[in-house]
């Protein structure tokens, strides 16, 4: 059996799936951020319940609470140590209040021009202790070439340090400014990351599940939960990327498709062109700030059915406030539910206080509650569509990469809309505009349907330094010589053979297609004016997928 999590920040959602049957048990249980463990506990004992926890053989996780953070601005206090030497201006990169700009510099070639100035670590180290800081990042503009600087900030820092991210450890990419953006958030969100683990383990651990648990990246694949704790922006956006492994599982989809996971705060939207997801190549923007952290592609707005409903300048607004539930369920201010309960689209729990709320709200607007209600959920449907067309227009503005390829020459004309979570039934009835709109069965709990299905993928990187004849994969232990003339070509290729052959030794059946290359370089090494060989530098990866489907 394989088991799957979605900690939202509304809802906690579990599944609990047999390879044969399908889904044989699903629980919803509202998230209460103070009280993880509780919220994960009774999750998983409603949905194991009955069940013998011995037979599940896997378990998946995705969460939005660290990319809830970046949203709310709950990100912990963090120190960015940057230097990058001549040529670039690292002060157009700072981020937050406690970025420090260390002179000293390594070169292209990897060589050091410049040493540290270790006064001003020091000066900076006092003053972040003054300020309480405890967790630091450290980035460095060529450490993928020369990580020494990088290791000389981290020893400097030593134990007034909860937790140091060296940028050459996240990625071999040279992009500066996106390694020091990737290295500063994987720290601010370490500690919520953390706590959010410690809490899964603790529910695991409560009811006796001793299957492997892994966490959903961004990009839809998996990471082993020990590997997360050290990386924890891999897993920001994993619970967007599990809406989207989701609709894979529930629906056939082969056309340009637009995917709707509308939840309790957020409508996360996503494109697919011809049946494929698409990836942002490069990385994701986090908060606008771009990273190294590779994501499928979708754009989160603040309407979802507890988005609270407003009057500004006499016109009704809905979100992207939420202040708690709606008031069917409980909540002190109307929301969207509330106004679909009005006009009799849903039944959602105390249909009376979503009346009571949506009439005290029209005596304000001076509006019939009719009317209110209508333009609330107007609103909210002419929100979504205008960003679905701004998401279409950037998209088809430049080239399109999907989780398979490149798509050339193809634009997007969306021929279906697919409709997730909690909402998506009542929003259904409402959004048709000359395109056809499908809710999967299962619409409810979609993102731990994805999660428990989502493919677990591997990495490998492949180093090669021609001029000293060497080629080695560390992580499979595989060591050869090379020639002079050994090119990148070859590289990729014999990244992706190792790769599979190593899979296929470990039980796992994988053909070359499956494998995709997202890193590749190639740098010319240059001693006394002279080549002495290429750098070259391949990461590799098994696609993200999931491993079965449930539609028919």
């Amino acid at each position: 059996m394989l088991l799957g999590i979605d900690v939202g920040g509304t809802h906690t959602d579990a599944v609990l799936i047999d390879e044969q049957k399908g889904i044989i048990s699903k629980f919803k249980v509202k998230t209460y951020k103070n009280n993880l463990l509780d919220t994960v506990i009774t999750a998983l004992k409603e949905v194991t319940s009955g069940f013998d926890v011995k037979q599940i053989t896997n378990v998946n996780l995705s969460t939005t609470l660290s990319t809830n953070a970046i949203v709310e601005n709950r990100l912990e206090k963090t120190a960015l140590f940057i230097s990058s030497g001549p040529g670039i201006n690292p002060s157009n990169f700072c981020i937050g209040k406690n970025t420090y700009i260390i002179n000293g510099s390594i070169d292209h070639r990897g060589n050091e021009v410049a040493a540290l100035d270790t006064d001003y670590i020091s000066k900076a180290l006092s003053e972040c202790k003054n300020e309480g800081i405890k967790v630091f990042a450290a980035a460095t503009k060529f450490s993928t070439r020369n990580n020494t600087h990088e290791n000389e900030i981290a020893e400097a820092i030593g134990d007034r340090a909860d937790y140091v991210t060296m940028g050459h450890e996240l990625s071999s990419q040279l992009s500066f400014p996106r390694r020091a953006a990737t290295a500063y958030y994987n720290s601010a969100v370490w500690r919520i990351y953390n706590s959010f683990i410690d809490a899964i383990i603790g529910g695991l651990k409560n009811i006796g599940i001793t299957a492997p648990v892994n966490i959903l990246k961004a990009d839809g694949g998996t990471m082993p939960l020990a590997v997360s704790r050290k990386i924890p922006v891999e897993s920001i956006l994993s619970g967007p990327a599990a809406s989207i492994m989701g609709i894979i599982a529930l629906s056939s989809i082969k056309d340009d498709s637009v995917i709707l996971d509308i939840g309790g705060t957020t409508t996360d939207i996503a494109i697919f062109a011809a049946g494929s997801p698409l990836i942002d190549k490069e990385g994701t923007s986090l908060d606008g700030i771009p990273t190294l952290v590779r994501s499928l592609q979708n754009r989160s707005i603040g309407i979802g059915g507890d988005s609270v409903i407003k009057i500004i300048d006499g016109e009704i607004t809905v979100g992207p406030e939420r202040e708690g539930p709606c008031m069917a369920d409980g909540g002190n201010e109307p929301a969207l539910v509330d106004a679909l309960n009005y006009r009799g689209i849903i039944k959602y729990m105390d249909t009376a206080r979503s009346s009571e709320g949506i009439s005290a709200l029209a005596k304000k607007s001076k509006l019939s509650p009719d009317d209110l209600a209508e333009k609330a959920v107007n609103f909210s449907i002419r929100k979504i569509r205008d960003e679905i067309n701004r998401i279409l227009d950037e998209i088809n503005r430049k080239p399109v990469y999907t989780i398979h390829e490149m798509v050339h020459g193809h634009k997007i004309i969306p021929k279906k809309m697919y409709l997730i979570g909690g909402p998506a039934r009542a929003l259904s009835m409402v959004m048709s505009d000359g395109i056809e709109i499908l809710v999967p069965e299962n619409y409810d709990v979609a993102n731990a349907i994805g999660a428990a299905l989502a493919r677990t993928t591997f990495e490998t990187e492949l180093f090669s330094d021609t001029g000293k004849g060497k080629m080695i994969i560390p992580n499979i232990g595989i060591e050869e010589q090379v020639s002079r003339k050994y090119s990148l070509e070859e590289a990729e290729a014999d990244a992706r053979r190792y790769t599979r052959e190593f899979l296929e030794k470990s039980g796992y059946r994988i053909k070359d297609t499956d494998i995709t290359i997202i890193e590749s370089s190639s740098f010319r090494m240059i001693n006394d004016y002279h080549a002495s060989g290429n750098d070259l530098r391949v990461k590799c990866q098994v696609k993200p997928g999931v491993v079965m489907h449930l539609h028919k």
